[in-house]
């Protein structure tokens, strides 16, 4: 019995300091609770908590070396023990003579927060929506979003740290009011720390950053949507701001794939404006511009996932571009304006898969290249006939589809397979009759 009176006594009968160690906390104790703690002895000026294996531990260090004894003699003479939460807390002095924290650039309070948004769909919360959160206490200069392993994030910054601090004490762990959120939207949590940042680098307005000091830079078309940031369609989950600009990344590429291959797939789905075509990670990636968002909308959903041939050769993955307007300053066999039909065209660039030879059909593909320019003669006239999803194309060419001006003059000899029809007129007549020009093209 003795040597269990005696061990309290001990610790109070250690060398005073003004930290002192507390022990048998409740789980994840935060620094308000340890300052109110010791609030009616003194000014606390530093904490540290939630240490040891179990995470119930923590200092406490006063202004002055009396306030931390007084805490110490009160709790040893009373017969109330200190308790946080309702949990009795075991005090002592501690060794250490103050405290010293190795804090990261997390723990330094700045003008810019680090917001992670925790939620099934976090990143359907768009950047008006933080924007109305974050500007309840005080002004916000610059937003910025991305998307990271730990997840949706995003750097708010404030004019100074003080105003950071009290959002960041208001809102982190909270979640973002039902209101402010799309219906089919779970809800969306706030952990907030600081962020080493202390002026954002915004170059212009965007669905993914913001500079609100700043009303003359220049504004992406994801902008000009207002907060759509990620338009929601029938599913609710369209995750893309909608263009007028696609951009076309081509996987299995077997058989060569040209510029007018490309408008003639593409244009069945209106009149197509302007083609680049690039090389990128080691594939071929094309940006197709057409006069609208509807129509580049509607060519993207009918085509996305499909093959320009049969046999799951050369399939298309499609997504919105942030461009609007494709500078194309040369007509040659990588790029095309077709606004302009009296552009000189220039063949000056070689093609990625070198001399493309002249196909006779009776000769079947090419032998011996990694891409055959044409597909063998069996697969001819199937593309995408047979493909689920391409019935979803007009009929015919659209009403609203102009005469392509001088597209003879484009086409180089070789450069398009005999007989390949238009996607929506595989089924419709046999490929033997049908020009590599589109149906009434040469009449």
């Amino acid at each position: 019995m003795a040597s269990v009176s005696t061990q309290p006594q001990f610790r109070y009968t250690q060398t005073p300091s003004k930290v002192l160690h507390l022990r048998n906390l409740p789980w994840e104790c935060t620094e308000e609770e340890l300052i109110e703690l010791g609030k009616p002895f003194g000014k606390v000026v530093n904490t540290k908590c939630n240490v040891g294996a179990n995470r119930n531990q923590a200092f406490i260090e006063f202004q002055d070396l009396n306030q931390a004894i007084a805490m110490i003699s009160y709790y040893a003479s009373s017969s109330d023990p200190a308790q946080v939460r309702g949990k009795t807390v075991y005090l002592q002095y501690s060794n250490r003579q103050e405290i010293v924290n190795n804090k990261t650039a997390a723990d330094v309070a700045g003008n810019v927060l680090l917001v992670t948004i925790e939620g099934e769909d976090a990143r359907l919360v768009s950047i008006d929506v933080l924007h109305l959160v974050f500007s309840a206490f005080g002004f916000v200069h610059k937003i910025t979003t991305f998307e990271k392993t730990a997840g949706f994030q995003a750097l708010v910054q404030f004019s100074d740290a003080e105003t950071a601090t009290s959002a960041k004490d208001a809102l982190d762990g909270r979640s973002i009011p039902r209101y402010l959120l799309p219906e089919h939207l779970g809800p969306c949590t706030l952990k907030i720390t600081y962020s080493g940042h202390s002026d954002l680098s915004v170059k212009f307005q965007s669905h993914r950053s913001r500079d609100y000091t700043n009303p003359y830079l220049p504004v992406a078309q994801s902008a000009m949507e207002g907060s759509g940031q990620y338009m929601v369609g029938l599913d609710g989950k369209r995750l893309e701001a909608e263009s007028n600009v696609l951009l076309a990344s081509i996987e299995n590429m077997q058989y060569a794939v040209t510029l007018d291959v490309l408008h003639m797939v593409f244009s069945s789905f209106g009149p197509i404006q302007k083609i680049a075509m690039f090389d990128k990670n080691g594939g071929l990636q094309a940006l197709i511009q057409f006069p609208d968002v509807q129509t580049a909308v509607t060519a993207k959903d009918a085509l996305e996932g499909h093959c320009i041939y049969d046999g799951g050769f050369c399939k298309l993955h499609i997504s919105y571009s942030r461009h609007t307007d494709l500078s194309i300053k040369v007509n040659n066999d990588r790029s095309r304006d077709y606004t302009i039909p009296l552009t000189p065209v220039v063949n000056v660039q070689p093609s990625i898969l070198g001399q493309q030879p002249v196909h006779n059909p009776m000769m079947g593909p090419p032998a011996q290249q990694q891409y055959n320019p044409y597909p063998p003669i069996s697969e001819q006239g199937l593309m995408p006939q047979s493909q689920p999803g391409w019935g979803a194309a007009p009929s015919g060419p659209p009403q609203s589809m102009p005469m392509q001006m001088h597209n003879n003059v484009y086409m180089p000899p070789g450069t398009m397979a005999p007989g390949m029809p238009f996607p929506s007129h595989a089924a419709q007549q046999p490929a033997s009759a049908m020009s590599p020009y589109g149906p009434g093209r040469n009449q």
